[in-house]
């Protein structure tokens, strides 16, 4: 990062990350943009100057207001969505189904069925909800830890406990929920939806899909379960991110305190990194139980009705598969924990202090 005189404030981030986070990164500048009170522009991005790894960006200050420069047009999704959805795919498949003998056993099969559209599957319900989601999440988290230490302390600048840390990460995950759980239903859905690919010569002709995108998806679960159906696995989802983003957001806060010098009020550079992954693997790792039950119990359509709810649901996987059948996945969600959490979190940090060098020069 650098500033020249009152020209151009640059702030440039290539970490070698599963670009995914781009979109998440773009939902950091929005909400702790609007909670520091100043003016956010959307941003779209180039992708003829950025490698698909690449989180690029340019603030120029224009007396105290802060935008985010638009750029050529690029197709929607087309970087955020290289490398984090298709193991979320594989995932979600290993977790709700019980006949791949693991990773790589699924991601054979995928391929040879549907080819590499078979790892995209409702791809687009996570390109318009991640942004968004991420917003709100590390939004609601600064709001609320803020009110916590004036409640507490008198003052939003004291230094907040542990407590008041999951305090606010468990809000943030509370309200995630509300906004995230029909998209995640939606995306479970299809990406448990089987469609063999065109090429794939079978006996058998190729029958058409229920669902025909996300939103089609989204319209046929409303009409068919009602507005209820949009929201199976809200327990299971409350559960998995109440308690994930508390662990979240005290790990960060506590393994950045740990690491950094005394006398330094900042965490550095790779005490970011190394906390932000730490933190993801740690909340992702203790989360998946919750997230196997969640996915099982949004892939259950209207007449199969397998579950009754969310202990019904652990009750009868257990009984069916043993305790594992709690931790698969577990593996996945750790690989794309760290380096996502490591981007998301190093954006989060420049951008607060982006905000803070512009709104002290007020």
């Amino acid at each position: 990062m650098r500033t020249e005189g009152n020209g151009p404030f640059t702030a440039s981030l290539t970490p070698q990350a599963p670009p995914l986070v781009i979109f998440q990164a773009e939902g950091l500048w929005r909400s702790v943009a609007g909670l520091r009170g100043i003016t956010y522009s959307p941003c779209s991005w180039n992708s003829s100057s950025l490698p698909v790894t690449a989180f690029s960006v340019q603030i120029h200050q224009v007396s105290t207001r802060l935008t985010i420069p638009r750029g050529r047009r690029r197709q929607e999704g087309g970087l955020s969505t290289a490398v984090g959805y298709p193991l979320d795919t594989v995932k979600v498949r290993i977790q709700t189904e019980g006949h791949y003998n693991g990773i790589w056993h699924c991601i054979q099969e995928t391929y040879r069925t549907e080819r590499v559209l078979g790892f995209y599957k409702g791809v687009s319900a996570s390109i318009f909800s991640v942004s968004l989601i991420s917003s709100v999440s590390f939004g609601t988290y600064r709001n609320f830890l803020c009110n916590i230490c004036k409640l507490r302390y008198g003052t939003a600048d004291a230094k907040p406990s542990g407590l008041d840390v999951s305090l606010a990460g468990g809000a943030a995950g509370a309200v995630r929920v509300v906004l995230m759980t029909p998209s995640e239903v939606a995306k479970v859905r299809m990406q448990t939806q089987r469609n063999t690919h065109p090429s794939i010569t079978s006996p058998q002709p190729l029958s058409k899909p229920k669902y025909r995108g996300s939103l089609h998806c989204l319209k046929v679960i409303a009409k068919e379960e009602g507005f209820g159906g949009l929201y199976k696995g809200c327990s299971a989802l409350l559960c998995r991110d109440c308690s994930s983003s508390a662990i979240y957001f005290l790990t960060y806060s506590s393994l950045c305190d740990w690491l950094t010098p005394a006398g330094k009020n900042k965490p550095g550079f790779l005490v970011v990194l190394l906390s932000g992954g730490s933190a993801g693997v740690l909340a992702w790792g203790l989360a998946t139980p919750m997230d196997v039950l969640k996915s099982r119990m949004q892939v259950d359509e209207s007449g199969q009705h397998k579950y009754k709810g969310l202990i019904h649901c652990a009750r009868e996987s257990v009984r069916k598969e043993g305790l594992k059948v709690l931790f698969k996945g577990l593996g996945l969600n750790c690989i794309r924990a760290f380096p996502v959490n490591m981007v998301v979190f190093v954006t989060y940090e420049a951008v607060l202090r982006l905000t803070d060098h512009f709104t002290n020069k007020k």
